[in-house]
Order: C-alpha cells, then structure tokens, then sequence
C-alpha cells in the first residue's frame, strides 16, 4: 500500500503552516483512500520519522515523501537522507522510501507561480482601465 508523507520546514509561528494543511486538506478530500501525513522538519510536530511510523502502522510498504520546499536545498540534500538512512534500518527492505522533488521545482508548481505572479499585473491593469 503506497502512503504520501508531505513534508514541510516548520516555524514558530503555528500561522505558517495553514498553507501545508490546507494542500494536506485537500489532498486527503481528493483521495480519501490514501494513508497521508503530513510532517515538520522542525519546531512543529509531527516530525518526519514519527509520521512515517504512523504509515508503516497502517500497513504502507510503499511511502511517497513530497518536500513542500521552493528548492532542492540543504534541507532535502543534507537532513532528509539521514532520516530515510535511519527509517531503512528500522524497518529494512519491506517498506520503500521514495523521496520526490521539492515541490517548488515541479512543473506544474512553477506554472501556477508564474500564473500568480502575473496576475497582479492584470488585476492592477484592470484597476487602471476602470479608473
């Protein structure tokens, strides 16, 4: 059974993460089926070895980890492999650990960001027509 482990940085502040659990929300809608969490790297919880065991007790042999990061940084080269080496020797080659591309490097991500920004200029160019 595939699960999907959307991993975000954390923050202080629980308002940062409103963003994450509303993609988590609406993933979760989408397909209701799926095993999903979603984790922290830091300051908020539950952090990533914690909600892949929360996977794995489900019965997931198979987990997709999404980094919800803009880029390919030192957090998804230098601490998720260490997370994924220790979650390997716990539980051995029956569950897989598939690490995706940060989410801000996916296509489709950086069309809706190109799309987004754009839109200022068209709101802004339709206020001043109006004007």
């Amino acid at each position: 059974m595939d699960g999907l482990l959307l991993f975000a940085h954390g923050a202080r502040d629980p308002d940062w993460a409103k963003p994450f659990k509303e993609v988590a929300r609406r993933v979760a809608l989408s397909r209701p089926q799926l095993a999903l969490r979603l984790a922290y790297l830091e300051f908020m919880q539950p952090e990533l070895e914690a909600a892949a065991r929360e996977l794995v007790a489900l019965g997931c042999t198979r987990i997709h980890i999404v980094p919800m990061f803009l880029g390919t940084g030192g957090h998804v080269r230098r601490d998720i492999p260490p997370m994924l080496d220790r979650l390997t020797q716990e539980f051995g080659p029956e569950v897989e650990w598939l690490l995706q591309a940060a989410l801000g490097e996916q296509e489709t991500v950086i069309q809706a960001m190109t799309a987004s920004s754009l839109a200022w200029l068209t709101t802004s160019a339709d206020s001043e027509g109006q004007a």
